[in-house]
């Protein structure tokens, strides 16, 4: 399902709608789509840090704490020429816990293609971010992308042990499934156990440490 969105004269504008203008829309629950994108991350920075960061040859992730950027949805445009001088984007991976109501892991899904597809609309490069919570999720988390492009995933924290391996596993197997990626760039580790079937599809991964284990890899040089 797709439709353009429509705007509301005289209505206060309080749920952002003006991020979704023009917006194309997937599934019942209407997803923003998002422009295919094949640019490949040379380096990544937080985006806590990238609002004082002086090197712009890098891209911009949310793979941390939400309370670090729930700013960027509260206030879009403060933080858009910030952005704008970077490489590129990656979309917020706002939380989407397996304890959450749905209708928040779905809310999450949309802020999250909302952001993308008005940072596209202002030229920026945007990679989609797909995060998954249980099996409920898996009928939106994939919602707004175009299949057989690249997509970006967060595995930090989810290793914790064998029951997250586990979920994260099947929702990887479930996105892949659905999007058939021939590119995804990974923000964490990636376990062979986990991730050894995406190079038997042909599918290309790069991955870039997470903060965390960089720095704990200078600690012990």
């Amino acid at each position: 399902m797709s439709r353009i969105n429509c705007s509301r004269a005289g209505c206060r504008d309080v749920f952002h709608s003006y991020l979704v203008k023009d917006a194309e829309y997937d599934g019942d629950i209407e997803i923003p789509i998002l422009k295919p994108e094949n640019k490949i991350p040379n380096r990544l920075i937080s985006f806590s840090k990238a609002i004082n960061a002086k090197d712009f040859n890098q891209w911009v992730h949310f793979y941390e704490d939400d309370y670090k950027f729930e700013r960027v949805w509260n206030n879009p445009q403060k933080y858009l020429p910030i952005l704008q001088r970077f490489k590129g984007i990656i979309t917020p991976d706002f939380s989407i816990y397996r304890d959450m109501p749905l209708i928040m892991q779905a809310w999450n899904t949309y802020r999250g293609k909302a952001l993308g597809h008005w940072w596209q609309s202002k030229g920026l490069t945007v990679l989609p971010n797909v995060r998954a919570g249980d099996e409920r999720s898996f009928s939106f988390c994939c919602l707004g992308i175009v299949p057989g492009g690249t997509i970006c995933i967060g595995s930090h924290g989810c290793m914790k042990n064998r029951e997250e391996r586990e979920i994260f596993k099947r929702s990887l197997k479930a996105i892949i499934a659905k999007l058939t990626p021939s590119h995804i760039v990974v923000y964490g580790s990636i376990p062979n156990d986990i991730f050894s079937f995406c190079s038997k599809r042909g599918i290309i991964i790069s991955q870039f440490d997470s903060e965390f284990a960089i720095s704990r890899k200078e600690m012990h040089n």
